[in-house]
């Protein structure tokens, strides 16, 4: 049942994709966008070039918070199950000369796109711990179709952005593409660590709405999803503990991610102590650069982390699942894996880090980050284009 209706929905967009390919293109960029935040350094680049291209937001969940206040751009919800909304959005992915992603879009795999379209694939993740894409163990256990249409949605990306050559030949593995597809320009989001003064901006920021932040070191714990929990995240850190022996000189910020539900007010269980940022409206760079300590596990966040040389902990608890059910993709890690709460707590009072290790992570896995990123992405995408469009402008 599954299968056909995936095969009925992907029939649908191919006869609404097809009729509006023959519409003429337009000088139009849309993004297609889940997570935002490489999009948004992407797009206000394009602000400050004064690129002559339109811009179209189509934007899953809760990413349509991130972009629905751009006066300058049209913002469609995407996914939404809303019939109007998905016919606006197959047109306008029809009609643009360029097609951005952030994210694996499985409609994907029923769209031609022309000659003329680049379709470029601007991953959320400056990094990989987990196995994703083809290299995704469960990938072997789903049918012959739901392969090829992963095969098909990788092949319709024309370049994939990265900021390292490892993460160039993981996406490789990855998506089944060989080198000439990989666009070593940067991942755009680390801009914001090589300018010090956004940086204290922002920190700035989020202490003027929480004094307390200032006034005690801020430990960051941000783990990735498992698919089991989706729908309801379970909290394996033993808060009660931390607080009773760290509470003094620290504080705890909770960064969910996106893709769980969480209905637990931790905030509200301790208060003066944990601080919950899950919330859309907090961009998690803002959020990195207020930490003085990270935890995570195999999210992705610590390869942008790493820029800030500051400590890491990995709280790998189900490593030992988490490899034979999902894969992970490197054996290298900046920091002490742990697997309960107090050998998190010992390593923050030790201060058991070694730092040298954090600096030659950050230039191994950002070696093509190196604060133009979003520049070169821009110049790549649009630079002679660009200036063609406004020659005939300016000779209209």
């Amino acid at each position: 049942m599954r299968e056909f209706a995936i095969t009925a929905y992907l029939f649908i967009i191919r006869l609404i994709f097809t009729l509006f390919n023959m519409l003429p293109l337009k000088d139009k960029a849309t993004f297609i966008v889940s997570f935002g935040d490489n999009t948004q350094y992407v797009y206000e680049e394009m602000l400050r070039q004064d690129i002559p291209f339109d811009a179209v937001f189509l934007c899953k969940g809760k990413s349509f918070d991130l972009f629905k206040d751009y006066e300058s751009a049209k913002v469609i919800p995407f996914e939404s199950g809303n019939f109007l909304h998905l016919i606006q959005s197959i047109y306008h992915v029809a009609t643009s000369k360029r097609v951005i992603v952030d994210n694996y879009f499985g409609f994907l795999a029923a769209v031609d796109f022309r000659d003329e379209v680049e379709c470029i694939q601007l991953w959320h993740a400056t990094g990989a711990i987990k196995k994703f894409g083809l290299e995704d163990k469960s990938v072997s256990t789903r049918t012959k179709a739901a392969q090829k249409r992963f095969r098909d949605v990788y092949d319709c990306f024309d370049k994939v952005i990265v900021g390292s050559d490892v993460m160039a030949t993981i996406f490789g593995h990855a998506f089944g593409l060989d080198d000439s597809r990989i666009l070593r320009t940067g991942i755009p989001r680390t801009d914001f660590f090589f300018n010090e003064q956004e940086i204290r901006k922002n920190k700035q920021q989020l202490i003027s709405q929480n004094p307390a932040l200032a006034e005690k070191k801020v430990i960051l714990y941000a783990p990735t999803y498992r698919d089991a929990e989706l729908d309801q995240f379970k909290l394996q850190l033993d808060i009660e503990k931390m607080e009773l022996e760290l509470g003094r000189d620290h504080v705890l910020a909770l960064r969910l991610h996106p893709a769980v539900k969480n209905d637990t007010d931790y905030a509200s269980m301790f208060p003066g102590f944990v601080y919950d940022y899950s919330s859309a409206e907090y961009n998690i760079n803002e959020l990195l650069s207020l930490a003085d300590i990270l935890i995570s596990d195999y999210s992705s966040i610590p390869y942008e982390f790493s820029l800030l040389k500051r400590p890491m902990i990995f709280f790998a608890y189900d490593l030992d699942e988490y490899k034979r059910d999902r894969g992970i993709a490197i054996d290298e890690f900046p920091g002490p894996i742990v697997r309960e709460t107090e050998s998190i707590i010992e390593l923050i009072k030790k201060d058991a880090f070694d730092y040298g290790l954090l600096e030659k992570y950050a230039a191994k896995w950002n070696k093509y980050s190196r604060g133009n990123a979003s520049a070169q992405l821009v110049g790549y995408m649009f630079g002679k284009e660009a200036e063609s469009i406004r020659e005939q402008r300016r000779a209209l």
